[in-house]
Parts: C-alpha cells; structure tokens; sequence
C-alpha cells in the first residue's frame, strides 16, 4: 500500500511511461487524454491509495481506457455507416460508394466536404462558419479530395 497524498508523486513518476504505453494503443493525438482518464479513474475510485502494484494498477487503468476508447470509436463508425446508407436509401441521385467515402473521412474534412459542396458556400464562408482559418479549409478539402480520389478511383 502507498501512502494517501503520494498519488501525486506516483504519477509524476510514471506519466511519460504510461503515455508513451498509450500512444502505442491509441497514437498520439489521443495518449494523453486516455492516461488522464485512466488516473481519474483510479483517483476517484480510491484503488490506487489501496494498491500493492501501483504501476501494474496504472498500466491496467490506461489499457481499459485505451480499449473502451476503441470501442467508442468502433461505435461512431458504425452509427455514420448507418446514416450513410439511411441517406442512400432516402436519396436516389446519390451514390452509396460516394456516401460511403465521405463518411469515412474525418470529421473536420466532412464538415468542410459539405460545406462546400451541398451548401455551396465558398472557403471563406466555411473558415467564417466553422471558426478555422481559410487555409485549414483548404486544407482539409485538398486532403479530402485526395483521399475520395483514391478509394472512389479502385
């Protein structure tokens, strides 16, 4: 058992080992949100005060946060593959492949995909409207058309 109140120093000891461990499961993007929660978790629970393994505890932690992390993301997909062939059956004119491909873009590359073209709103209306600059639109349009040129071209 550790001591109450060393939770602190326990972290700060572990933390770059533990987001270096969950950037291997989720990337970097994500890493420290997981392993933050994954101490929240323990904080709150009080099993880290009680722990005998106090590092295999935060280890366990971040790997379930990494999973369920998963498994929230298998989940959206899921619902936008849905929506997607809702909008293919509803819609005629459209193309599943098409809706199929612009819902497995990422969310912002979405947004300034239908911004653009099913709203017709030019970029500096996207960057006014979406609250990013004129070239982060177009940034994301030119990835984006790369990325429905590739798998709309197979």
């Amino acid at each position: 058992m550790i001591e109450v109140g060393s939770e602190a120093g326990l972290y700060a000891r572990y933390r770059t080992e533990l987001v270096r461990f969950a950037t291997a499961l989720v990337g970097p993007s994500d890493a420290a949100d997981v392993v933050s929660d994954a101490m929240l978790s323990l904080l709150k629970s009080g099993e880290l005060a009680e722990a005998e393994r106090p590092a295999a505890l935060m280890y366990r932690a971040v790997l379930a946060k990494a999973n369920s992390m998963h498994r929230s993301v298998f989940r959206r997909r899921a619902r936008e593959q849905r929506f997607a062939q809702r909008v293919t059956i509803e819609d005629p004119e459209l193309h599943p492949e098409v809706v199929t491909a612009v819902v497995a873009l990422s969310p912002q590359q979405r947004a300034c995909v239908y911004l653009t073209y099913w709203e017709d709103l030019a970029s500096k209306d996207v960057a006014e409207r979406l609250g990013i600059g004129e070239g982060t639109v177009k940034r994301y349009l030119a990835r984006a058309r790369a990325r429905l040129r590739e798998v709309l071209n197979d």
